[in-house]
């Protein structure tokens, strides 16, 4: 007996491995699976200037990448002592003005230089919902919690969603011609925009991204989405919010991502590379103990082979006890 309903997706290639490079934009998902790349040991980058949830605040991005339009002071704000900048994530906030424009500017350069080489850009758009601010006219990626009333918060239609979308899409060919872009809705919920509110927006996401596919090539889709509500629903994959997926569907989502992205060789390596990390993770009893000794320098031996084999591949963590 099934107790699931399976979602069909359509094998993907080129395939990535690891001599891939693979860029990763958008919503906290993103991260999510940006986290996997990097345990995996892939060449990857994710969101070099924070999570950016909306499309327009990933087509602004990749404008600036694009046309290396370096930030200035005139993009950015001080608000309680906190340099800050509309077009950026919290993270990336400073005390100081200079600060801040050093961390924007490296990460522009740094994602341009990742680009120009770099073979897949994984897109997670996270909501419609949009806001503006008043002053500037302007839609920003982050309100860093300034007072909603210099706001105006809008939903983005369908028509201006793949707009943005398209213009992403352009902008990473004037990068790299040879792109391939794979797009996916996070499965996050907003429940602060309301739960009747948070479908309307993914409504507004799915239609315009399948509409903005059918007229593009060396662009796919991955239903990360349709794997956790319908695949999944249950509130057992879910974090303690209940907005979030936990642990165990980022898993899942990982697995049904490897089976149709990840090329053989890749995936073989990447069991290789778990068990060292496993084996890294493994608490010692006794660590002086002439077992635990034997059993790190077996583990020496094992990276090492491995880095002979795949140089590529590097381990930056130490092992205790030698």
């Amino acid at each position: 007996m099934q107790f699931t309903t399976p979602i069909n997706i359509p094998e993907g290639k080129p395939k990535i491995s690891h001599t891939s490079g693979v860029l990763l934009l958008g919503s906290c998902f993103a991260e999510n699976i940006g986290g996997k790349f990097l345990e995996a040991k892939f060449e990857s980058k994710q969101n070099p200037i924070g999570i950016l949830f909306h499309p327009f605040a990933i087509a602004s991005f990749l404008r600036r990448v694009a046309k290396q339009e370096l930030y200035t002071t005139a993009d950015t704000f001080c608000y309680q002592e906190v340099w800050s900048s509309f077009s950026a994530h919290s993270r990336l906030n400073s005390l100081s003005q200079a600060v801040l424009l050093t961390r924007l500017n490296t990460a522009l350069q740094a994602a341009r230089q990742f680009l120009s080489s770099a073979t897949h850009v994984i897109i997670t758009l996270g909501t419609s919902w949009v806001y503006k601010h008043k002053e500037s006219d302007q839609y920003v990626a982050n309100c860093h919690k300034i007072p909603q009333v210099n706001f105006v918060k809008e939903i983005a239609s369908p028509t201006a969603i793949a707009e943005a979308l398209q213009k992403a899409l352009t902008y990473l060919k004037e990068i790299n011609p040879d792109i391939h872009v794979i797009y996916t809705v996070s499965p996050v919920r907003h429940l602060k925009d309301g739960l009747v509110e948070n479908q309307q927006s993914k409504a507004h996401l799915l239609t315009a991204l399948h509409q903005f596919l059918s007229s593009t090539q060396n662009t796919f889709y991955f239903p990360a989405y349709e794997i956790v509500l319908d695949e999944l629903r249950d509130y057992r994959y879910y974090t303690a919010d209940m907005l979030h997926p936990n642990p165990v569907a980022v898993n899942y989502i990982w697995e049904k991502f490897i089976t149709t992205w990840i090329s053989e060789d890749a995936a073989l390596l990447m069991k290789k590379i778990d068990k060292i990390q496993r084996a890294v993770q493994h608490k010692a009893f006794n660590e002086d103990s002439e077992q635990h000794q034997l059993f790190l320098k077996k583990l020496e031996s094992k990276i090492a082979t491995l880095q002979q084999e795949h140089p590529f591949i590097k381990f930056n963590f130490p092992l205790k006890g030698t």
